[in-house]
């Protein structure tokens, strides 16, 4: 059955500003999905609350609504837009199909003649509801964990006493695994199971018996009017049950389990989908295997949605599964959609992978203070990084070197745990960095049978380890100049980066690189193909590898590239790695503009980054993605094959900053402002001195890399002193001290964690107002964007402070200090692109705080407040395609845009919620009032100095 032509205009559903538990995965899905309908002719209007995502660009749909996702909300867009015909609530996760069954409840879909596309509410409230799912899969014959429904305490305890400890309570209605537990022992149930209770929207949980220790899986898939189903993608989850699949290290395809199971599992899988309504689109299901030989399979859940996995599977396998959703959705089938990678086999075509994925979750407890570390059903990982290699083990490592953690891979850097007792603890209790410390088991001697006891992780996953160590130890064993090829080669093939090679044999990385390429060990690029090379891909996305020479009749030796490279000019834009505080969507923002307004100046572009969830990912968004780590041995391998003009570092956040210095090393071209030029902002001593000769005031300072230095200089320097270390992203370790004690204690903690940092001590202006500006500058020329004023009292980071656009309460002659100064900074900084400045005003006189030549957190905001493309004509200006004189500029806004900080603390119990100068936001929303009588305006403005913490 072709598409529905009755559907003319739909409403999209976006998710909302980014938590913990729902992320960039559903800004990817609903990008997709808004091309996707867009390209059948059909209307998208679009709602969602966050500005920092590319799905609420205007380029995305025909109209886009930054409101609060409500029903009120709704409501006003279906008024102004009668012609709506179907609602698209399978894109913004669980944030949109809430709003949209509220608003099924109170008849607004009814009354305005709206039709629910993707998924029916018989589906939604089957899957959710607990107990419905329950009676359902016994109805068709799935088993499941024997469980009950609980809406009181008194009934809770009850279950309790007649299935015994551990015991899994799950909310009903909630994300991210909010208020689930696992009891173990008695005297933990009362409390877990009121918050619980508390956390679910209908305070309504399921007690289940707990399946400890069997192992997870997921299938994602796909399926049309005519019940055809496909299945993209198995995922094995490596930890076992009791773990959130969200902080859980997962692997595709499945590694450990027997066909015949997965046939078993599939049967199930489709089973499910098609007894929960009658609908076409995604769906995730999640099962339980036992760890025996009996497989016996158990149902846990199923989502009728996109999901965190899907835009994984996605990138794994390179079929998009919210694109393909979304045709289904308006009445297409399967078999009449293309495969978008082949373009020659249909959508009803199940990828196969000739390759392993492994992700691994990107944490941030550092920014929680008094955190519970340890993992369980409550997810609280702030994003992912993916690896893709030709082994288990090949992308395990690189998934590994891409977590911008400071490690270079499993073992052989230095800095893995060598006490017996913190090694079995972190196994016990799985912890954030368990898969690095596995590893460090069995460098101690902890027997495999031991760690699998402890943790329930498969064998062979641990005897995957193993080789590794094992290999390790045997490279040990030689000199550089020892060192025989097939170990080099067979390192290179396991995922060993260059520097634990070097690690091993005690000598440089740059040593390794050069014996690698005496050797002819040279990475080779392969395509993500979904079919195995059984039909050829057109579409340019690839992984590295390494592979043994294959000598052919003739006697020539050769290694199989994929990757052809053209004669076309080229730029690389450099992606910003996993979200974390401090360093989130609006990256994935700024690098997928850099890529398309390079595309418009006849650039062939590449782009290379290693997040599943984002748009700068998509097989589609540059000319070429390379799946890789943003690690600097992989850049420069890509930078030698591809041979490009140059390499944008200013849109990628500090991750692609930290590599402009390697970049300038090695001779290759930064487009736009220089290193030194990013190094002098970043070198608060050399920018001190450019501030000074500019007559520009900034707060009194001084410079410590010792605790004593930091003492003396406090003596100079009045109290309350603001702490920063060098160098860093979202304010890390930044601090308040009032007293010497304070300042001594946080000086060590600092040192401990970032050893030969140079520190700036400030005096901290109290009271001050902080405000921030961002301009484009091409060297001659500056264009400020837009000037925010901070709600809330210097002190809170910017990232955490709700901040309008333009500013409410500066003077005039504060104002000119503020375009004046962003315009002497831009220049002598000799900035090409984009730079944010950040003031603290007292008494009427601006001092700079810092300056940041690269795009910040702030530019999307601006972008989607003004209605201007400004990363597009900032990458012109980096390009020298364009100067700022060459833009006309004309910035659209009535009244005042508000940029509102969102946080995570509900994840994380007993965390201090105080505000201080270290970001702790994971997301923010936009706010739009037409004048400063607005009474959201005047409740923020009245609790701005509630959290702030010294």
């Amino acid at each position: 059955m072709p598409k529905d032509n009755s559907i003319k205009s739909v409403l999209i559903i976006g998710s909302g500003p980014i938590v913990i538990g729902q992320a960039c995965e559903f800004d990817y899905a609903g990008s997709q999905s808004a091309r996707s309908i867009r390209e059948e002719g059909i209307e998208v209007i679009l709602i969602n609350s966050n500005p920092a995502t590319i799905m609420t660009d205007p380029s995305m749909a025909d109209h886009i609504y930054l409101l609060p996702l409500t029903t009120k909300s709704i409501i006003q867009i279906l008024k102004e837009h009668p012609q709506i015909d179907a609602v698209l609530p399978t894109m913004g996760g669980q944030t949109a199909l809430n709003l949209c069954l509220e608003a099924d409840e109170k008849g607004i879909w009814n009354d305005f003649g709206v039709k629910l596309i993707g998924v029916d509410v018989n589906a939604i409230n089957i899957t959710e509801d607990r107990e419905q799912f329950k009676q359902l899969l016994k109805k068709i014959g799935v088993p499941s964990a024997p469980a009950e429904i609980c809406t009181s305490y008194l009934r809770g305890k009850e279950i309790a006493q007649e299935f015994g400890f551990p015991l899994v309570i799950r909310p009903s209605f909630t994300l991210g695994g909010t208020g689930a537990a696992i009891v173990y022992k008695k005297e933990d149930f009362n409390e877990l199971l009121t918050r619980g209770l508390e956390a679910s929207p209908i305070h309504e949980v399921l007690i289940d018996k707990a399946l400890m220790g069997w192992k997870e899986y997921e299938l994602e898939l796909l399926r049309d009017k005519n019940d055809n189903v496909v299945i993209i993608c198995s995922i094995e989850n490596m930890d076992p049950m009791g773990i959130h699949t969200g902080d859980s290290i997962t692997v595709a395809p499945a590694m450990t389990l027997s066909d015949t199971t997965f046939q078993r599992m599939r049967d199930y899988a489709i089973l499910m989908m098609r007894s929960i309504g009658n609908f076409a689109g995604g769906c995730n299901v999640q099962f339980a295997v036992s760890p025996d030989d009996k497989e016996d399979i158990v149902a846990i859940e199923i989502n009728p949605r996109v999901s965190r996995s899907s835009a994984l599977a996605s990138k794994a396998t390179g079929y998009p599964i919210a694109k393909i959703a979304s045709k289904l959705a308006l009445g297409y089938n399967l078999d009449e959609l293309q495969n978008q990678i082949t373009k020659s086999t249909s959508a009803l075509f199940e990828p196969t992978l000739d390759y392993v994925i492994v992700k691994i979750p990107r944490w941030n407890f550092d920014k929680f203070e008094g955190a519970d570390r340890t993992l369980g059903l409550q997810m609280k990982s702030v994003g992912e990084v993916m690896g893709i290699g030709r082994s288990f083990q090949e992308a395990l490592h690189k998934a590994t070197q891409s977590l911008e953690i400071k490690r270079n891979g499993l073992g052989a850097d230095g800095k893995g745990y060598k006490n017996y007792e913190q090694i079995i603890e972190k196994l016990t209790f799985a912890s954030w960095d368990r898969v690095f410390v596995i590893y460090d088991a069995i460098a101690l001697g902890i027997p495999l049978s031991r760690i699998h006891e402890i943790t329930k992780i498969d064998m062979w996953f641990l005897k995957q380890y193993e080789e590794l160590y094992t290999l390790e130890k045997e490279i040990s064993n030689f000199k550089l100049e020892t060192l025989p090829r097939e170990l080099l080669l067979e390192a290179k093939q396991k995922g060993f980066a260059d520097r634990q090679i070097a690690h091993m044999l005690g000598c440089l990385e740059s040593q390794i690189h050069t014996l690698r390429m005496s050797m002819n060990i040279n990475r080779v690029f392969k395509l993500v193909d979904t079919c195995a090379a059984e039909f050829k891909a057109l579409t340019p996305y690839y992984y590295s590898t390494f592979e043994a020479e294959i000598e052919k009749a003739n006697g020539e030796r050769y290694v199989h590239n994929e990757s052809i490279v053209t004669d076309k000019k080229k730029i690389i834009v450099l992606g910003s790695g996993p979200n974390r505080i401090g360093q989130g969507i609006e990256f994935d923002y700024s690098c997928v503009h850099g890529v398309l307004a390079a595309k418009e100046c006849g650039y062939e572009t590449i782009m290379i980054n290693c997040n599943p969830e984002t748009v700068s990912t998509d097989f589609d968004t540059a000319d070429k993605l390379y799946f890789e780590p943003v690690f600097w041995e992989h850049i420069y391998d890509i930078i030698q094959h591809e041979k490009p003009e140059g390499v944008i570092v200013q849109l990628g956040g500090q991750t692609a900053l930290k590599i402009a210095e390697k970049l300038a090393k090695y001779g290759i071209k930064i487009i736009g402002t220089s290193f030194d030029a990013l190094d002098l902002a970043e070198d608060r001593g050399r920018f001190s001195e450019l501030l000074t000769d500019l007559k520009i005031p900034f707060p009194q300072f001084g410079i410590a890399e010792t605790a004593d230095e930091a003492s003396a200089l406090a003596d100079t320097l009045d109290f309350p002193l603001l702490i920063r270390p060098s160098y860093v992203l979202g304010g890390q370790g930044m601090k308040i001290v009032i007293n010497k004690q304070e300042l001594e204690e946080h000086v060590i903690n600092l040192l401990k964690t970032i050893p030969g940092n140079k520190l700036l001590l400030d005096h901290y202006l109290d009271g001050a107002i902080e405000a921030e500006a961002d301009a484009i500058c091409d060297g001659e020329n500056v264009y400020i964007i837009g000037i925010m004023e901070h709600i809330e009292p210097c002190g809170v980071h910017s990232g955490d402070s709700n901040a309008t656009l333009p500013p409410f309460n500066l003077g005039e002659f504060v104002m000119t200090q503020i375009k004046d100064h962003t315009k002497k900074i831009a220049l002598a900084l000799r900035t090409v692109g984009l730079i944010n400045i950040q003031f603290a005003i007292k008494d009427d006189i601006v001092y700079i705080i810092e300056a940041n030549p690269r795009a910040s957190r702030t530019v999307p905001f601006i972008a989607k407040a003004y209605g201007e493309p400004y990363v597009n004509y900032a990458t012109k200006v980096m390009l020298g395609e364009k100067k700022v004189t060459d833009f006309v500029f004309n910035p659209q806004l009535k009244g005042f845009a508000i940029k509102q900080p969102v946080f995570s603390f509900s994840k994380f119990h007993n965390v201090n919620k105080a505000l201080g100068p270290e970001m702790k936001s994971t997301g923010e929303s936009i706010l739009f009032i037409d004048d400063l009588k607005d009474d959201q305006f005047y409740e923020l403005y009245s609790r701005r100095k509630m959290y702030l913490s010294k």
